[in-house]
């Protein structure tokens, strides 16, 4: 989908353990990618936990670097951009401590993710500030987006304000491409 990047980085092993650039501004901007991040989040959640699905609204839209520091999640990218030729497809990765992958999803995108492992520590950053009267979300388990959170349903646990998320023909979505 135009504008999703999954990044590997390179990572330097030895006895001691290892060492990877989590971000560097100067690729990004080489890649023609011009946020500026203004805030970092970190999350932990036990197995069977699923976030989202999440975004802000335009004007307070963000884009998001995420990663996994520890455990693994099955993240997911919905495009909520309406005059997109993937508008209401999603796209899922597995983003671990161990493949040490990171997912930019740019403005325009829902997100969540679910935890696969016993527990996860995830780190996002994000090019805007957290707004609450922009925060809207997408029921996570809407029939017409139909994910596959790689878990049985009797696992997952979902909080009580993203149970309350409308399903995704009646969301809010002001996104262009």
């Amino acid at each position: 989908m135009e504008g999703l990047l999954v990044f590997e980085p390179r990572v330097f092993n030895d006895e001691r353990g290892y060492f990877f650039e989590t971000f560097r501004h100067e690729y990004f901007e080489e890649i023609g990618l011009k946020n500026t991040f203004v805030q970092d989040n970190e999350s932990k959640s036990s197995k069977g936990v699923v976030r989202g699905l999440h975004y802000q609204i335009e004007p307070y839209a963000q884009a998001k670097l995420v990663r996994v520091i520890s455990g693994t999640v099955y993240d997911v990218a919905v495009d909520l951009r309406k005059n997109s030729p993937t508008y209401s497809k999603w796209f899922g990765i597995e983003l671990s401590e161990e493949n040490k992958k990171q997912f930019y999803i740019p403005r325009g995108f829902a997100h969540g993710f679910s935890v696969l492992s016993e527990t996860a520590i995830f780190s996002y950053k994000c090019d805007g500030y957290y707004q609450q009267n922009a925060e809207r979300g997408i029921l996570y388990n809407d029939p017409v987006l139909n994910i596959d959170w790689k878990l049985a349903a009797d696992e997952i646990m979902v909080s009580g304000k993203d149970l309350l998320s409308p399903d995704f023909e009646n969301a809010e979505i002001n996104f262009e491409l």
